[in-house]
């Protein structure tokens, strides 16, 4: 009588070790076929938990990014701008110079003082570029100009600066000193030029001007390096962040994806598994019987 209750005890685990071995090897079926670990948050808890703060990372990361995108955007615009900013207060040095020799004459005077007028103009519509539909020296106005055209008045925000957050503790600055570099209104390099082009064609001393002239190349200037300085900051968060990713990328696929030749072969085993298991099953099965013939 003990022997049946032993045999059947037997039997019993068999069948046991059959349905948990069809279960693992099911699931490593269903590891090799998707190749993912993670199908359900009872699969790995903990996993799943580390999984999801992962992802938010990653989303962080990802609206960084673009963050970063379009400040360099803003910021590429600038340094093209400022160049050519730099060029034209050059040439209307040049230009306050050749008027300041004195021999010229009223013609060449003339000349010279359409020319300072068209670098005007150049200057004004530089100082109105925009990106993307934003004017770039507005602030953070939507303005669709920053400077009018009649009283040079600046349209655009004094409050405030154009800023683009590169992670969850930083933000840099993509937009520039527009009152530093143009002025405004009577202030303003645009004003300034209209006095310098006046006094040229009526023959008047000019001379005085170049050290207001100079004074707004080095303004210039000195925007331009923040500008500058403010991309390298981009750029390097950008190679941060992508660093960054990457890393996430990897932490996530242990957590997430299977590792395919190691599923494979323990898909191999499991199957030894479940046919020995189906093996002993049939075994005892027979020998249960057997006791109760005999």
């Amino acid at each position: 009588m003990s022997m049946r209750v032993t045999n059947s005890m037997q039997l019993l685990q068999s069948e046991w070790n059959i349905q948990s071995s069809k279960a693992s090897l099911a699931t490593l079926d269903n590891e090799a076929s998707s190749g993912v670990k993670l199908n359900l948050p009872s699969d790995d808890p903990t996993g799943t938990a580390n999984l999801l703060g992962i992802k938010q990372q990653q989303a962080q990361n990802t609206q960084y990014q673009r963050n970063a995108a379009d400040g360099s955007g803003w910021l590429r615009t600038l340094d093209t701008t400022l160049t050519s900013v730099e060029t034209d207060v050059q040439k209307l040095r040049n230009l306050t110079v050749e008027a300041a020799n004195g021999t010229n004459s009223t013609s060449s005077d003339t000349a010279l003082s359409d020319q300072m007028q068209a670098v005007k103009s150049d200057l004004l519509s530089l100082a109105n570029t925009q990106y993307q539909g934003r004017t770039v020296f507005a602030g953070t106005s939507d303005a669709g100009v920053a400077f009018n055209s009649s009283d040079y008045s600046f349209t655009g925000s004094n409050t405030g600066t154009v800023e683009r957050r590169i992670n969850a503790t930083t933000t840099v600055q993509v937009d520039a000193n527009r009152s530093q570099i143009f002025g405004s209104g009577s202030n303003s390099l645009f004003s300034l030029i209209d006095q310098i082009s006046t006094a040229t064609a009526t023959g008047g001393d000019v001379s005085s001007y170049l050290s207001s002239i100079d004074t707004y190349e080095k303004n210039v200037l000195g925007a331009h390096s923040t500008v500058g300085a403010n991309q390298n900051r981009l750029n390097a968060a950008t190679a941060s962040i992508s660093t960054n990713q990457t890393a996430l990328t990897s932490a996530r696929s242990s957590i997430e994806n299977v590792d395919t030749a190691q599923v494979i072969v323990q898909l191999e085993n499991q199957q030894n598994t479940y046919q020995m298991a189906l093996q002993v099953t049939a075994q005892s099965s027979q020998k249960t019987l057997m006791d109760y013939l005999s």
